[in-house]
């Protein structure tokens, strides 16, 4: 049955992985590389299907308990003053998160039925027509049946098992960031952002939280030469993008540089011929991150965790046949929502003018109309989420 999964990563799709396998029987194991569970990150989608995977998971009263409460987005000049204000708020069966939140409710649903080993990673995979031999940076070599990849952007299963991360990674020209910082630098409830010419900085203000996220985001033809794993070669980089920056932007970046694990990469999508190579299978951005400025990660995280254990489940664990029921079920989905569209424009215009016609465009409301009928068109086109559950309880009379 391939009980035996090894998933690695512990933040969104890992963890709801690792639930819906524990459901099903199979014997989930989740890795992490970090030393604990990470608590950063900015405020994450819970909508569309995403929303239905939480409530058959029994988590989306907690979800909705600490959900964020940001209104709106308001473009600021450089003395402060609102020049627009955009309505981000959704349909009332939406939640907005901070990930390091939604992280926590998936591993506290999880820790009871789930074996997990912080402070490892994965160091070279060996397939073979039983099962998977893994290494691990510290701990003693295992045997797996199945092996996941859940460890997102930069993926070491990825690497190991489908080649290098060039192949698959299309960058976007730009770089974002986000830190802790004051929340006395942003207005309560709303995303205050400044702008000049191929650069935005802001303030995410959640009224539900006592600490405030710093967002930068600026424009770069050609990705930079730089270890994404080297917090200092971030904070270094991030302060010479903004260093010359008005606004608040000079205490916002002396935050970022007191903060111990600000996020720093590239805007960039993943885009792959196959989620899947012999006993290794991709979920979440290891397989198809649509960038921060889609709106789609945790969807996609939680929606392709559902769907690929599920898929496991129905086959009885034929690996083989639930990773090609998984992708041609899904794959649609995602290439939908990696169409980012006109949000990174409209948060980074390349322009003075630009700028201004962005302005205008948010003060006359054209831009919330428009949301609106993305949000009715997306459900329209939604394929009914499988009930896997249902599918194996009449396999089984």
């Amino acid at each position: 049955m391939n009980e035996r999964i090894l998933i690695s990563g512990a933040s969104i799709a890992g963890p709801t992985l690792a639930f819906w396998l524990a459901r099903y029987g199979f014997q989930p194991t989740v890795i992490e590389r970090a030393p604990r569970l990470r608590a950063g990150g900015n405020g994450v989608d819970v909508r569309d299907q995403a929303i239905e995977v939480a409530e058959r998971m029994g988590i989306l009263p907690q979800i909705r308990a600490v959900g964020a409460d940001v209104v709106g987005m308001a473009f600021l000049d450089a003395t402060g003053r609102s020049l627009a204000r955009m309505d981000v708020r959704g349909t009332g069966d939406e939640v907005e998160i901070m990930r390091g939140d939604l992280a926590a409710i998936l591993n506290q649903a999880t820790e009871d039925d789930v074996e997990y080993i912080f402070g490892d990673s994965i160091q070279t995979l060996e397939q073979d027509a039983d099962g998977v031999r893994v290494t691990f940076e510290r701990g003693q070599s295992r045997r797996f049946d199945l092996v996941i990849g859940a460890d997102g952007i930069h993926s070491t299963v990825r690497r190991l098992a489908f080649g290098p991360e060039s192949r698959f990674l299309k960058y976007m020209e730009h770089y974002v960031a986000f830190a802790e910082t004051d929340p006395a630098l942003g207005e309560n409830r709303w995303v205050t952002a400044y702008n000049e010419p191929g650069r935005m900085a802001g303030v995410y203000r959640s009224g539900n939280h006592t600490g405030a996220k710093a967002n930068f985001i600026f424009h770069r033809p050609e990705p930079l030469d730089y270890d994404y794993r080297d917090i200092d070669q971030h904070k270094r980089l991030l302060h010479e993008a903004f260093a010359d920056m008005s606004w608040r932007v000079p205490e916002l970046l002396a935050g970022a540089m007191a903060d111990p694990d600000p996020y720093f990469d590239s805007l960039a999508q993943i885009r792959m011929p196959s989620w899947s190579a012999g006993r290794v299978a991709l979920v979440g951005d290891a397989a198809y991150c649509a960038s921060p400025v889609s709106g789609c990660g945790a969807r996609l995280s939680m929606i392709g965790a559902y769907r690929l254990a599920g898929e496991l489940a129905a086959a009885d664990g034929d690996h083989h046949f639930a990773f090609q029921r998984y992708e041609e079920g899904f794959r649609d989905a995602v290439r939908r929502m990696q169409q980012v569209g006109p949000n990174l424009r409209l948060m980074v215009p390349k322009s003075a003018i630009g700028t201004r016609m962005r302005n205008t465009v948010a003060r006359s409301r054209i831009l919330d109309s428009l949301a609106g009928m993305e949000r009715i068109t997306r459900r329209k086109t939604a394929d009914p989420l499988p009930d896997y559950e249902r599918r194996s309880a009449t396999r089984s009379r």
